[in-house]
C-alpha cells in the first residue's frame, strides 16, 4: 500500500457519501406495501422534486406520481459556473425528464401552479387544471432578491448586469461579456449574504474567471466584495488561488493556517482580490449605466458585475402559504412536513434545515427522507430517524479541486452536524491529491445528475 492511501482515503469519504447516497435502501423493496395506488402530487422538478419522484417509484411502483413543472427541460444550476471559462456549454446545462417518465412511468404536467386547497387536497395552476393529492411534496427552489440593492432589479439582471445564480439567459449574457471584456478590464462579483444556494460557489465562480483571465486577458482584474468575512471552504479554496493566481490570504487566515501548510507571500499579487465584509465589502448600490458597484468602503469602476443577491424560498411556496417571515418554509426535521400545512413536504433549498447547507446534494438527501417517510405514513407506521449528508465539490482552477462533507442527524429537534473536523480537503493535500478532487467533481456532476434525472 502507498503512503498515499490513507490520505486518499480521507478525500475519498466524499466518493464513498455519494455512493451511499445513490445506493437504494435495504428496505425500500417492502416498504411500499401497504401505500399501493396512492396520488403523490410535486410541485417543482429541480434536483429535489425529480429525485423525490424517482425514488418514490422506486419504493412503490403503484404510487401514483405526478410532477407539476413550469419547464420542460431543467437546467442545472450545479456546475454552470464553468459556462463562464468554457469548460461547459449551455446545451450541456440541458437535462431532460424523458427518462423518468418513460422508465418510472411519473406523470408530468407542464405548467404553473397558481393556489392550493389544503382541506380539499388540490392543487390549481395556470392551464385551469385541478389536481388532487394524498401527499404534496414542494421543492420550490429559490428566488433572488434583486431589489435588496438599489439600483438593481431583475431586469437590470436580465440586461446589464448579470447574476445568473439560477442558470439560463443571465449565465449566457455573463459568459459573453466576461469572454470579451476589454484587456485590463476590471471583473466584480458580489457575494450574496448568507444564507444562500451552493456554499462554495461564489468563490469557484471568480477562481475559474482568473483562471480563464489568465490566458486570455492577463491584465485584467478580479474582485470580490462580501457581506461575510468568511465563507464554507474558505481555507482550501484560498489557498488554491494563492498558489494559482498569486493571491495573498488575509494575515489572520496566514497564522491561522501557517503550522499545516505553507502560506506563500507575494510581493506582487495577482489579479484576484477579496474585500470582506470587516473591510468594507458590503454592496450598497449598482449603478448600471456607469457600470460601478458602491460598498461601503468604494464605489469601484468595473467592466463587468456579476450580483448575487440575497435570497429566499422560491415564490410558489409563499403563495402556497408555505414560508414564515423569515422567508423560508418551516418544516419538521424528521420528515420535512410543513409546520404550516398539513399533508405537505418542502425539500432542497427552500426549507429550513440549520446546519444542512442549501446545495443539490442536500435536496437529493432530503427527497429521499420525504419518500420513506410518505411511504411510511401511509401504511400507519412511523418513519425512521434519518441519517443525512451533503458533499459540495468545487474547484479552485481546472485540475485544483476540493471540497466539503458532512453527516447530518437530528439532535434536540434540530438539524446538526455529527462528523469531526476533518470535513475539507487537507490543507497539506498532495498535488496528486488536488488532482484527483477535480476528477472527482466532473464524476460526481454526472453520477448526480444520473441519480436524480435517470
Amino acid at each position: 500500500m502507498s503512503a498515499l492511501n490513507p490520505t486518499r482515503r480521507q478525500m475519498l469519504a466524499s466518493s464513498v457519501m455519494l455512493g451511499a447516497s445513490l445506493a437504494l435502501p435495504a428496505w425500500a423493496q417492502t416498504a411500499g406495501k401497504s401505500a399501493k395506488g396512492a396520488r403523490i402530487l410535486i410541485i417543482g422538478g429541480g434536483v429535489g422534486g425529480a429525485t423525490a419522484a424517482k425514488y418514490l417509484k422506486l419504493f412503490d411502483p403503484t404510487l401514483q406520481v405526478t410532477v407539476v413543472e413550469k419547464n420542460r427541460t431543467y437546467i442545472r444550476p450545479y456546475g454552470s459556473s464553468e459556462v463562464l471559462n468554457q469548460h461547459t456549454s449551455m446545451a450541456e446545462l440541458n437535462v431532460s425528464y424523458d427518462v423518468l417518465a418513460s422508465r418510472y412511468g411519473i406523470q408530468f404536467v407542464f405548467d404553473a401552479v397558481t393556489g392550493f386547497d389544503p382541506v380539499a387536497r388540490t392543487v390549481s395552476t395556470a392551464g385551469k387544471l385541478k389536481l388532487g393529492y394524498d401527499r404534496l411534496i414542494v421543492s420550490p427552489g429559490i428566488e433572488l432578491l434583486y431589489d435588496a440593492y438599489a439600483g438593481y432589479s431583475e431586469q437590470v439582471a436580465n440586461t446589464t448586469v448579470p447574476s445568473g445564480w439560477i442558470p439560463g439567459a443571465q449565465t449566457a449574457l455573463l459568459a459573453k461579456q466576461l469572454q470579451g471584456m476589454r484587456q485590463g478590464g476590471t471583473f466584480v462579483l458580489a457575494a450574496p449574504p448568507n444564507p444562500y444556494r451552493c456554499p462554495p460557489g461564489p468563490y469557484e465562480r471568480p477562481a475559474l474567471m482568473a483562471e480563464w483571465l489568465s490566458q486570455h486577458n492577463p491584465t485584467a482584474k478580479v474582485i470580490i466584495v462580501d457581506p461575510k468575512d468568511s465563507f464554507v471552504t474558505d481555507e482550501t479554496m484560498m489557498l488554491g488561488w494563492n498558489r494559482l493566481y498569486n493571491f495573498n490570504l488575509p494575515e489572520d487566515y496566514v497564522k491561522k493556517m501557517s503550522p499545516l501548510v505553507e502560506v506563500k507571500h507575494h510581493a506582487t499579487p495577482g489579479m484576484l482580490s477579496w474585500v470582506r465584509g470587516k473591510d468594507g465589502g458590503r454592496t450598497l448600490r449598482i449603478d448600471a449605466k456607469k457600470m460601478t458597484i458602491e460598498t461601503e468602503a468604494e464605489v469601484i469602476k468595473a467592466d463587468v458585475i456579476n450580483v448575487i443577491p440575497p435570497m429566499r424560498a422560491g415564490k410558489i411556496a409563499a403563495t402556497l402559504g408555505l414560508t414564515d417571515k423569515s422567508g423560508w418554509c418551516p418544516v419538521g426535521r424528521r420528515d420535512f412536513a410543513s409546520e404550516l400545512h398539513p399533508h405537505v413536504h418542502v425539500i432542497g433549498d427552500a426549507c429550513v434545515a440549520d446546519a444542512m447547507p442549501k446545495s443539490g446534494f442536500s435536496a437529493n438527501n432530503q427527497a429521499k427522507v420525504v419518500a420513506r417517510a410518505i411511504i411510511e405514513s401511509l401504511a400507519g407506521r412511523p418513519a425512521p430517524e434519518p441519517l443525512m449528508e451533503n458533499t459540495c465539490y468545487a474547484l479552485a482552477g481546472k485540475d485544483y479541486g476540493l471540497f466539503v462533507a458532512d453527516v447530518f442527524k437530528v439532535v434536540d429537534g434540530k438539524i446538526a452536524r455529527i462528523n469531526g473536523k476533518a470535513r475539507y480537503l487537507p490543507l497539506n493535500a498532495s498535488a496528486a491529491q488536488i488532482k484527483l478532487g477535480a476528477r472527482y467533481q466532473q464524476a460526481w456532476l454526472r453520477t448526480f445528475t444520473q441519480d436524480c434525472f435517470a
